[in-house]
């Protein structure tokens, strides 16, 4: 298992506050188990009042907080298991690799400590997601929304069609599980190991959502709730999902639920439905009936590519955590950026905030930003924000946030040609991931790791 740890400079009354808030709870996995099964599949029992959510106001970002903890790569969701560690999904990269090898659709790492002192490790067992060793037209699967419950781990990993005429849209997502901390993997109907369907193996059988109307839910993120899940009172998962690849689709939030332990039965999920007349959350079996959780604005939703072949980038994808504490979900999601003619990334990102008292919303705004530029550089193309389920003050009121950046993308596209024919000259794999590991650290030191405290007023 390949481990690498950061040393990070911060103050010393920030780790005492912070270490007091992340010390182990041998009881987390008692509290989950009992609300599972004095609920299991009774409707919800949400004990926040809505005039907590009325008492955050906004949030700031603490610029003068940032830090880079290293790793090469971008999405970075997570999840906290039952051990106090975080996985953490590594999407386009080597991850923490030293010296670097690979360069991974998708990886899982783990996380254990806090800011001041990080040490991330490879999931060795993890399933072979290895660009520079599979077949060049391989479907690709980048892994996005995770949730470690019941000492078992989760993940749904998205794919995408072969469109080379526009660019490329996701159109399903694969469901894989580990029983033993990550060292076996199994596909969603338990065969081992883990199958990546080649394209005529794609079907609704294989695949947990697969050419769904206008390609919804196969963007995915699960919605974080504790240690082991801990925080949840009524034994359901809820993940959400963006409702199509286009502007107007992609920047619609929908919703599912399934109990915790048929996360791998895909007839057992229910879609989100709408409210009823009392307000409360109508849960349908039927996609097609599925209703909009909360809709982002338009305009952030790339239609043309700086890389030709490219695909639509993963618009409002959002991370959301229960905040125990205040008793308030957190969402953070953020749309790319795009230039006049429709291509990702050609001007900053936009990166909001939004509380709920309840999965399914109503989702109120607390912060906006339309230009999200982290230490103020006009340059920066943050994007793909996740709040850290696992970094969370113990008054609730203050959170780290993660994201990526790749700053210095137009430079790296104008010199592709000099790392095209550096890699035709590396001989191995080995030596492949290396030398564009290379060209992404000196183009793109951004692409990375990125923390910043935010605080709730």
């Amino acid at each position: 298992m390949a481990h690498h740890r950061v040393g990070l400079v911060a103050s010393v009354a920030d780790f005492v506050k912070w270490k007091s808030a992340l010390m182990p709870n041998r009881r987390d996995a008692l509290k989950q188990t009992f609300a599972v099964a004095s609920l299991g599949a009774v409707g919800c029992a949400w004990s926040a009042s809505p005039s907590a959510g009325r008492k955050i106001q906004s949030a700031v970002r603490r610029d003068e907080t940032i830090l880079k903890l290293g790793g090469l790569g971008d999405r970075y969701e997570m999840t906290w298991d039952a051990q106090d560690r975080l996985y953490v999904v590594v999407n386009d990269g080597p991850g923490w690799f030293d010296p670097r090898r690979g360069f991974y659709n998708s990886r899982l790492w783990t996380l254990n400590g806090h800011i001041q002192m990080a040490a991330f490790a490879d999931v060795a067992g993890y399933p072979e997601l290895n660009d520079l060793t599979r077949p060049e037209d391989a479907p690709h699967y980048y892994g996005h929304g995770v949730l470690a419950v019941q000492y078992r781990v989760y993940q749904f990993l998205s794919t995408l069609d072969r469109e080379t005429k526009r660019p490329r849209h996701w159109t399903g997502a694969k469901l894989i599980y580990s029983n033993d901390n990550g060292r076996t993997w199994c596909n969603q109907d338990s065969r081992s190991p883990v199958t990546w369907e080649d394209w005529g193996a794609q079907s609704r059988d294989s695949l947990v959502f697969f050419q769904e109307p206008d390609g919804c839910f196969s963007l995915l993120s699960v919605v974080q709730m504790g240690r082991n899940y801990s925080g949840n009172r009524d034994g359901y998962v809820y993940v959400y999902g963006v409702n199509g690849n286009t502007d107007g689709r992609m920047n619609e939030l929908v919703l599912f639920r399934v109990p915790i332990g048929a996360i791998m039965n895909r007839r057992a999920y229910e879609f989100f439905g709408g409210l009823d007349g009392q307000g409360s959350a109508r849960w349908v079996k039927d996609i097609e009936a599925r209703a909009v959780v909360h809709t982002f604005p338009r305009g952030w939703v790339n239609h043309t590519n700086l890389f030709p072949g490219d695909l639509v980038v993963e618009s409002w994808l959002p991370s959301v955590v229960y905040n125990e504490p205040l008793g308030l979900y957190l969402m953070a999601s953020a749309g790319i950026g795009c230039a006049p003619d429709g291509t990702e990334f050609g001007k900053a990102s936009y990166l909001g905030f939004w509380v709920s008292v309840t999965p399914w919303g109503p989702w109120r705004q607390i912060h906006e930003e339309r230009e999200w530029t982290p230490d103020r550089d006009p340059e920066a193309r943050a994007y793909a924000p996740q709040i850290v389920p696992k970094w969370i003050a113990p008054d609730g009121k203050s959170f780290w946030l993660v994201w990526a950046d790749l700053k210095g993308m137009l430079k790296f596209s104008k010199d592709e040609p000099l790392l095209d024919a550096q890699m035709s000259k590396a001989g191995t794999p080995e030596q492949k991931g290396l030398v564009q590991a290379e060209f992404l650290r000196r183009y793109m030191p951004g692409y990375s790791f990125n923390a910043q405290r935010v605080d709730l007023i």
